[in-house]
């Protein structure tokens, strides 16, 4: 199944402008009108109204008589054109981006029940109702981060992806570091930090079959925060959540956000094609990523009514082999968690 790009139903206009804006990124000299409206199977007006509407958008796109158009500059905008620069035409025949939605992870549901295949995946600039775990909100602000989920099918049963988000948190920090060079640390289990702030927030939500009791697919959300300025944020939460513009303000010019949506379809990729065989990789990179391992941390179990500073104390020990985490407590006992609510001491305002 190819999935239709959208607005609801994108436009042959729309497509032709990033089929160009593609090209352009992707060709260091002049590009002539003719040799485009041949590769694409367009007009030269068609042509000439695609780069009129980039130009419009923020790209400066010079044109030189008998040498074409050559690309100069573009904004940090979250589009197909730039993202099929990186990743090629067929990855992009399922990926939809959008300028708005709800959910990515609500959207990307609805295209699993109507069959798309493992892979697909749906980016917004913008989420109106976007979801955290256990039920809380996830800002999401236009023009800010990128709102990405991705669909899986794998064939297995619940209890054998426990660890599937562990290794989503290795594969999302090593895009940014490949496209930033900022490399994230994980908190566990799945929150991206950088200087000891959230820059990043990972859902993954799973649909079994009622008769086989197998999974259907898995859809694992990623909210990361690139350009927010720390204003953007309610004050609630400024001593908790950052972005990598604010985190590393020198590094601004090198955060484009389709170069890392598009390295994050490529990680992806690659975990759907280890999974579930070469756990050790995940492991060792997640290890050497955890910022929690040997601090001293505050425990709540999930589903606890508890206030955070009644949680259990005690200190993480290290990372077991199947991604939970080994504390000991206060009182000299040892338990391994696979759920529940850590706050590790130096973090999120946890002193």
């Amino acid at each position: 199944m190819v999935i239709r790009k959208e607005n609801h139903k994108q436009d042959g206009k729309i497509m032709t402008k990033d089929k160009v804006l593609a090209m352009l990124i992707n060709t260091d000299s002049y590009m002539s009108g003719e040799l485009i409206s041949e590769e694409l199977g367009v007009s030269r007006a068609a042509v000439n109204s695609a780069v009129k509407s980039l130009r419009s958008e923020g790209y400066i796109i010079e044109s030189c008589t008998n040498k074409g158009y050559k690309l100069i500059s573009r904004p940090d905008r979250l589009s197909s054109g730039e993202i099929e620069a990186i990743v090629g035409p067929e990855r992009m025949a399922n990926v939809v981006v959008l300028d708005s939605v709800d959910s990515t992870n609500k959207k990307l549901k609805e295209l699993g029940y109507s069959g798309c295949p493992s892979g697909t995946v749906v980016i917004a600039n913008e989420q109106t109702g976007g979801r955290g775990r256990l039920g809380r909100s996830f800002l999401s602000p236009r023009d800010c981060g990128i709102y990405f989920s991705i669909l899986l099918r794998p064939d297995t049963a619940p209890s054998d992806t426990g660890s599937i988000t562990a290794w989503t948190s290795v594969a999302v920090a090593e895009a940014i570091q490949k496209s930033t060079g900022i490399e994230p640390g994980i908190k566990w289990v799945n929150d991206l930090v950088v200087n000891n702030h959230k820059i990043c927030g990972i859902l993954t939500e799973l649909s079994v079959e009622s008769e086989s009791m197998r999974i259907d697919n898995i859809v694992i959300g990623i909210g990361l925060n690139v350009s927010n300025k720390i204003t953007d944020f309610p004050e609630e939460l400024r001593s908790t959540a950052s972005s990598l513009a604010s985190e590393y303000p020198d590094k601004i010019g090198r955060l484009n956000r389709s170069a890392i949506a598009a390295q994050m379809i490529i990680r992806l990729d690659q975990l759907i094609a280890d999974w579930p065989h070469n756990s050790e990789r995940y492991l060792k990179r997640y290890r050497e990523l955890s910022v929690t391992c040997g601090k001293e941390v505050n425990v709540i179990p999930i589903g606890s009514s508890s206030e955070p500073s009644e949680g259990r104390k005690g200190k993480a020990l290290s990372i077991n082999d199947d991604f939970s985490l080994k504390v000991q407590y206060e009182d000299g006992s040892i338990s391994d968690l696979s759920s529940g609510e850590v706050s590790v001491r130096g973090l999120y305002g946890y002193a």
